[in-house]
């Protein structure tokens, strides 16, 4: 295995220099077309900061992960931390205030089932050198589509709180209004996992597949494992979806600001200036 993989990708000298001028390639690019969200975010000072930061966490994690794998506690506490971690990046990326924790909701709720399975029925032993590599893969595509329909279903309703304000106004629920036109957008979510699921074997060969190769598996059986990754990934990320919709549309999971989140059937009618209904008179 060692062989194999020191043939795919060999650590030198070179190997280095390559990585950081493909990262400084990525930076310029981003920073010369100025591929930014806002004036005042750099991307390019973002890429350059990822680099760096996946270099130092992987370095630590080739150390802290001997030791996860051989004791219950090092694993629970490397889950834990995962899925921490998973939980942070998505709030900071959907909203800037207090809800940011309830991105914990559609993680959990599409990685915990999928993960109590695969240890019922003894497809994944309860060891760390299987179990890491498998919730990490499941708590990374929850956290990719959480992001992805928070802020799709957001930007949304911010843009379109006109018609928001115009379904309250005719008597269809908050939580239902904001739910029609929060939905389509919310679902695109889906499309990276449906794409990458179509095209397994024919555009790309994922690191589960290869990993099993490299670690000495038969084709079929890497295709298989791969089969699996492929088709759980998707079971998380429909749950984890419809829970981060959910949220968004019960206004549990909002940003600050004017948007169709704050409004209300009175605030409607002003905004349509549709008249309230008059009582009978005495």
């Amino acid at each position: 295995m060692t062989s194999s993989a020191a043939s795919l990708v060999p650590v030198n000298p070179a190997l280095g220099v390559l990585l950081t001028a493909l990262l400084l390639v990525a930076a310029a690019v981003a920073g010369w077309f100025r591929l930014d969200p806002h004036p005042y975010k750099s991307r390019a000072r973002e890429i350059l900061l990822a680099g760096f930061r996946a270099a130092v966490q992987l370095a630590a994690v080739s150390v802290v992960i001997t030791w996860a794998v051989k004791s219950v506690l090092g694993l629970l506490a490397f889950l834990v931390v995962m899925f921490a971690v998973a939980v942070r990046t998505a709030g900071r990326r959907i909203t800037g205030n207090h809800t940011w924790w309830l991105t914990a909701a559609p993680i959990a709720a599409g990685v915990l089932p999928v993960v109590v399975a695969l240890l019922a029925t003894g497809l994944v032993p309860p060891k760390g050198i299987a179990l890491i590599p498998v919730t990490g893969i499941l708590i990374g595509g929850a956290l990719t589509v959480t992001v992805l329909a928070g802020r799709r279903a957001l930007d949304e309703l911010s843009q379109r709180h006109g018609e928001v304000e115009a379904a309250m106004a005719l008597g269809i629920p908050d939580r239902d209004a904001r739910m029609e036109i929060a939905r389509p957008a919310a679902s695109e979510a889906l499309l990276p996992g449906l794409d990458q699921t179509r095209t397994v074997g024919l555009v790309t060969l994922p690191g589960a597949f290869v990993g099993m190769l490299l670690g000495g598996a038969g084709p079929v059986l890497a295709g298989v494992v791969q089969l699996f990754v492929l088709i759980a990934l998707m079971a998380v990320q429909a749950v984890a979806v419809a829970v981060t919709l959910e949220l968004v549309a019960r206004h549990r999971l909002y940003r600050p600001g004017p948007d169709a989140g704050t409004g209300s059937p009175r605030k409607a009618r002003r905004f349509l200036r549709v008249p309230a209904p008059s009582r009978p008179s005495e």
